[in-house]
Order: C-alpha cells, then structure tokens, then sequence
C-alpha cells in the first residue's frame, strides 16, 4: 500500500508501436511462396486490403492524399498510408507535390495487364451461378 492508504497505481501498458512491413518484392519470401517468385510477389502485394481499390482510382490520373482517401471511401489515414508506401516502394506510384499520387508507366502497365481478368471474372461467375454455386 502507498503511504496514505491507497494502493499505488499500476502503469499503463501501452501497445508497441506497429512495424511497417516491407511491401512483397520478387526474390524475397512473400505470402505462399518461399522464395519469392515475382508472380507470387505481385500476387501478395495485390492482394493486400485496398491495393487494387487505390489503382483503379488512380486510372484516370493523379489524387492528392485527401481526393484519394474520398475516393476510396472509408479507408482509414493509416492504412493508406501504409498502401502509397508499398506501391511507391515497388515502383507503382510517385507522389509530385502539386499532383499528388500518380501510377508510373509500370504501374499503367500492370492496369493495363489486369484489364482482362475481368472478362474472365464475368464469364466465371455466370458459371457459377449455372451450377448453382454462386
């Protein structure tokens, strides 16, 4: 007990701080593959909550940070910070202070490359629901 009868206060624990991991890269163990194949690696970066909302959102070109959190409606600061800092890490986007956050020619190309997929996302669904397991 402390010296006036009260019993002395236990310290806040606070949680530590999150560690931002790097974004997925070719040549370094990634999600499902240990040696970190590049398709593996796109695989996992794509995958990751928001990758693919901040993309389509950036097609028609640049957001500053505010229009693109709008635009992706209800992502947090945080995790959009977290997202822009692996797709500039991995060369995708580039941030220009007047313009805001733009796709570089890789990152047009990867959109472009992706374009097809829905195609044959549709054609699959409709599949599904044919047999019933949609």
């Amino acid at each position: 007990m402390a010296p006036h009868g009260k019993a002395p206060k236990k310290a806040k624990k606070t949680a530590p701080k999150a560690v931002r991991k790097s974004a997925p890269r070719p040549g370094r163990p990634v999600r499902g593959s240990a040696t970190g194949r590049p398709v593996m690696a796109l695989i996992d970066l794509i995958g990751r909550r928001w990758v693919l909302r901040i993309l389509w959102e950036l097609r028609s070109g640049p957001l500053t940070f505010r229009a693109l959190q709008e635009a992706c409606g209800g992502i947090s600061p945080s995790v959009l910070n977290a997202r822009l800092a692996d797709l500039k890490e991995t060369g995708l986007l580039e941030h220009e202070e007047a313009e805001g956050y733009r796709m570089t020619q890789l990152g047009r190309e990867l959109t472009e490359q992706l374009a097809p997929l829905t195609g044959w996302a549709e054609r699959w669904a409709r599949q599904l629901e044919k047999s019933g397991k949609a």
